[in-house]
Parts: structure tokens; sequence; C-alpha cells
């Protein structure tokens, strides 16, 4: 009785702070360790996600734990207490898995906002050439809008159970958005607010993924785990889909170059792909996994970014590994980043011809710059970084935009000139 009275409870003010449309699932939890407030936490986490984030994490102070779970939901103080309690006593901070940072001269500065919703776990923001940030808040069901000059956000409510998860916009200042929960592609007009709803053609199409605008304004996209890669027409609203040639290759980051050849990333093999948007017609690249087995299926080529020269950026979260590939000679190239194989770098994108990775598996998550001239990498810990980046885009004055989806934050990075910074293994 004790047991359903907490979780009706904490239900409550679940649905207070973020509504039920953001409930991922609810399953008998009994891998947390026994204690005062075991409960508590059982019901509050269980809501939206598995106990798997509270094991994989690194473990935080009392404080600490609070903060972060303050930006997952609004809790009354005498449960935020007990809670805090025992998630501090039965996870305690841990050291293993400090970044090691790399030295440099160069200096970024970074400008984090918390989103208005808790719980929604922001991602994948970009920044429109107004100036704007938008932000897809997947658990929330909620595409956002920030202005960075004043700090002013604005939400927009999607429909129940699209779950975006990544967006991009359009030459008219749409948001397009991939509804990951319900198999649709979105538009989102704000300035009218209306949104447009589009459901893919074949229901096998069940998770459209990451988005990508070419000149013409078509709107690729990858469908993940359903092994497709898709377009939608925006002026006839035709969706075209084509599955992948390798069985359970898992499309994933998506770019275009400048002539205008699609690229993709596979997460579940070790390969890159380039599509012709005219022909459709789709070449395989493999990279160089030395011994696939070893690494038990983890290939994780997550994202892929693209240079000037059209040189093709990448990074393999399975190893630990920056990657590029010239398509002219068909040769690859890769660089073990500074925290090593089990770095599990995530996101990528290219700024004036620097490479820009994180380390996801590190904590404090890093941002690393890599400069493929002198192949020297140097990286600064992210402030909130108890989350992970899972994409970040140039902005159109040459900063990055970046999220940290646990600490429910969207932020700005700027990109400086030299300075005498040094570094070393982080040390809190």
């Amino acid at each position: 009785m004790l047991q359903l009275f907490l979780r009706s409870l904490i239900a409550s003010f679940l649905v207070s702070s973020f509504g039920i449309s953001a409930f991922a699932q609810e399953e008998p939890l009994s891998a947390l360790p026994d204690g005062p407030g075991k409960e508590l936490v059982e019901a509050a986490c269980v809501a939206c996600h598995e106990t798997d984030i509270i094991y994989s994490s690194t473990g935080y102070t009392n404080n600490e734990w609070r903060h972060l779970f303050s930006r997952m939901i609004d809790l009354p103080e005498e449960l935020a207490s007990d809670i805090a309690h025992y998630l501090a006593t039965s996870f305690p901070k841990r050291f293993d898995r400090l970044p090691t940072l790399a030295s440099g001269d160069f200096n970024i500065t970074f400008q984090e906002w918390g989103v208005p919703t808790l719980g929604q776990r922001p991602r994948d923001p970009l920044m429109r050439p107004d100036g704007m940030i938008f932000w897809a808040g997947m658990y929330g069901n909620i595409v956002g809008q920030l202005d960075p000059s004043t700090g002013e956000m604005k939400e927009w409510q999607l429909e129940p159970g699209a779950m975006p998860h990544s967006i991009i916009d359009d030459a008219e200042g749409n948001i397009w958005y991939t509804g990951n929960g319900n198999g649709t592609m979105g538009k989102l007009n704000p300035e009218t607010d209306e949104i447009t709803i589009y459901q893919m053609p074949d229901p096998a199409a069940r998770d459209p993924h990451t988005p990508i605008v070419t000149d013409n304004g078509d709107v690729w996209f990858t469908v993940q785990n359903s092994n497709f890669i898709g377009r939608i027409v925006p002026d006839t609203g035709d969706i075209r889909l084509e599955k992948i040639p390798t069985e359970n290759a898992r499309p994933y980051g998506i770019d275009i170059d400048s002539r205008g050849m699609i690229w993709v990333a596979y997460r579940g093999a070790p390969k890159i792909a380039r599509i012709d948007p005219d022909s459709w017609q789709i070449e395989e690249f493999n990279t160089p996994n030395p011994d696939p087995e070893s690494h038990h299926g983890r290939y994780y080529i997550r994202r892929l970014a693209i240079d000037s020269q059209d040189m093709i950026w990448y990074v393999d979260s399975g190893r630990g590994y920056v990657g590029s590939f010239n398509p002219e000679t068909e040769e690859f190239n890769e660089w073990l980043t500074p925290s090593g194989a089990g770095s599990h770098p995530y996101a990528i994108e290219v700024v004036d011809d620097i490479v820009w990775i994180n380390e996801s598996e590190q904590r404090p998550d890093v941002i690393a710059r890599f400069d493929p001239q002198t192949e020297q990498f140097q990286s600064w810990p992210i402030p909130s970084g108890v989350g992970v980046i899972r994409n970040m885009r140039a902005t159109h004055d040459g900063n990055l935009v970046i999220h940290q989806s646990s600490a429910n934050t969207v932020g700005l990075v700027k990109i400086g000139e030299k300075s005498d910074w040094l570094a070393g293994p982080y040390r809190p």
C-alpha cells in the first residue's frame, strides 16, 4: 500500500511537471539496492527511464543528484531530500570516467540555458540565420525556441507520441522534426504556430531519426531501426522510402556535400554511404574497423560532417576514433580521441574546416577541437556535463549549438582565438 501511495503521489507531480505524454514506460524495478528511499526512486525514475541510466552514471554527491533530478521533475522538499539521500548513498560519486583533457592554445566559452518544461530531454539544437535557437524536446513532445540575446523561450506542444528525435530548418524558416515515436515527419511554422504532419507511407518505417534539407527544399531523413532512407517533397507531401542495402545498418547521421550528394552514417555496420538524390543509387564504403567481432558489433558510426573540400568526417563511437574519408581517393584516416578507446565520441561538426566532437562517456561530457592540418586535439569539459551531446550544429556566425539532455539545457559554444590555456587529466 505504501509503495502504491508513493507511486501515485509522485505521478501527480510528474503530470503537473510535463504531462502524461512524456511517460516512457512503467515496469517493476528490482535491481536498485535496498535502502530508505528506494520505493521513491523506483516510482520517480520508472516513469521516464530505466534504472540503467542511474547505474551508468558516475554517481554524484547529494547536491549534485538533487540538481540533476530537479531538471527532470518538480518534487516537494521532503520527497526530494529523501530521494537525493538514497541516490547519494547508493550511487556515490566515482572518478573512473574523468576525461583526459588535451591541452592547446585556443579558447572557447560556454553559455547554457535550462529549458522550461522539466524532463523533456532537449536535443539536436540548431540556430536559424536570424539567430534564434530551436531544439527538440523528445520526451515532452516539444519543439522549443530560444532567443539567446534575451533568454526568452517558447515551446510548441506536438501531437501525443511524436517523440521528436531531431529537427532541421528550411529556407522559409520552418522547423521540420522527425516523429521518432509515431512514424511521422512534421513541419512547424513558428510564425503562425501551424503544424503539418506527414505519416510514413510504409508502416514498417516506424522511427524517423535525423533530417537534412537539400538546396531544392526536399527533406531527406534516416529511419534508424527500420533501416530506411527517406525523402519528403514539401510542395506535394510525397514521401519516398528506400531500404538500405546492408541489413541492420541502422542509418543514423546524415549530411549533404557541395555536389548535392547525401551522406549517411551507419550505426549498425562499419560503413558510411553516399546516395545520389537523382538516381537513388546507394554506394557503401567500409570504414577501417580492423576486427569488428572484437567490438561485439559496437560499430556506432553515429554521425558525420563535411568540410569545405567535401572531405567526410565521422565518429566511430564504439572504438573511440574520429575519422576522415576522401571520396575522390576513397582513402580513410583515423585518430584516437584524447580520452581513448572508451570515450564514445558521439556528435561531430565542422566549423571553418576545424572538426569538433564530444566524448560522451566521460563525466563531465567533453567537447574537443581537432585540427586536420596539425592533427592535434584540444578539449574542454562542458559545465553542465552530466548529459550527452547527441548532435551539435554550426551557427551562421561560426560558433556551435549544443545540449545536455539530462541537465535539460541547450547551449551555445563561442569559438574564440588563441589563448595560453593548458590542460591535463580533468580534476573536479
